[in-house]
């Protein structure tokens, strides 16, 4: 079993553990699919990566309702909660983007993504339930959070998309050679939506700090980071709307804007003194 049991004696403890597992094992033959599709080209193992990876969102978004229940605030404050809000992200705006753009390939990094992060999660971090530290017990922690995870989970598609425009031609498989303008125009479409939740993030999250520490913005290590992550990706709209850029240029700015979500997230935490370090 992957995950804790969520504090023994808890109403949906074992309920909640059994679900995680569902959404795990779901990514997990959505990667199986995946996989086998860049080696025998047939729609219907794209279908079948489509529907498991739709199959583990669903478990998950039921996980953290129940979640929510359980523990009577928002299921965002330790580094295993924002994990599995990270991998349901990605999930999910795949799921919204496969309807307008078929795209066979992003299926299968999306896969190695969700059970990469859901994998961590359970085998790195405790799943237990426990009190908010005094700094989070705000309203704001729900609106703040989801709008950052929304936006990293578009910059994560953007990431994907980019990979295949820049190394899909290497790989030398048909699955990896998708147009050129539809990988550019995806790139664009989901750096625009990672862009608005970020920004959405960024304003939340100054006025909690506000509210929490007397402070719109106090040059944090997470918040100068958030702040370079959205440099960067100001910059890449900039260059792609403003000026004209196309290309491989502009797919790499995709990739070191997600380095420095990536970095952003996991770095700071780890590596440097935060106000915003809970994990």
């Amino acid at each position: 079993m992957l995950a804790d049991p969520c504090c023994e004696g808890n109403t949906f403890g074992g309920i909640m553990g059994a679900i995680y597992n569902i959404a795990f094992a779901a990514y997990l033959l959505a990667l199986l699919a995946g996989i086998m599709s860049l080696f025998w080209k047939r729609w219907r193992l794209g279908l079948v990566n489509i529907v498991f990876i739709g199959a583990g969102a669903a478990a998950q978004t039921v996980y953290m309702g129940l979640r929510w229940v359980e523990a009577g605030r928002a299921p965002f404050s330790n580094m295993f909660e924002s994990l599995v809000l990270f991998s349901w992200s990605v999930a999910v705006i795949f799921l919204f983007l496969q309807k307008r753009t078929k795209l066979a390939a992003l299926g299968t990094f999306t896969a190695i993504m969700t059970v990469a992060v859901t994998a961590c999660a359970s085998a790195f971090f405790s799943s237990n339930i426990e009190p908010l530290v005094p700094a989070l017990r705000s309203n704001w922690l729900a609106f703040h959070v989801f709008s950052c995870f929304l936006g990293y989970g578009g910059f994560a598609l953007s990431a994907f998309a980019a990979s295949i425009y820049l190394f899909g031609g290497r790989a030398g498989n048909e699955v990896y050679l998708e147009s050129q303008e539809t990988l550019e125009r995806l790139v664009a479409k989901t750096i625009s939506f990672g862009f608005l939740f970020l920004t959405l993030g960024i304003i939340t999250g100054a006025v909690w700090a506000n509210s929490a520490w007397g402070t719109y913005w106090s040059w944090d290590p997470k918040e100068t980071w958030s702040l370079i992550t959205w440099l960067i990706y100001a910059g890449y709209l900039h260059c792609r709307y403003m000026r004209g850029w196309r290309g491989g240029v502009t797919a790499w700015i995709s990739l070191l804007g997600f380095v420095s979500v990536l970095f952003t997230y996991f770095g700071v935490n780890y590596l440097l003194k935060s106000l915003h370090s809970y994990a």
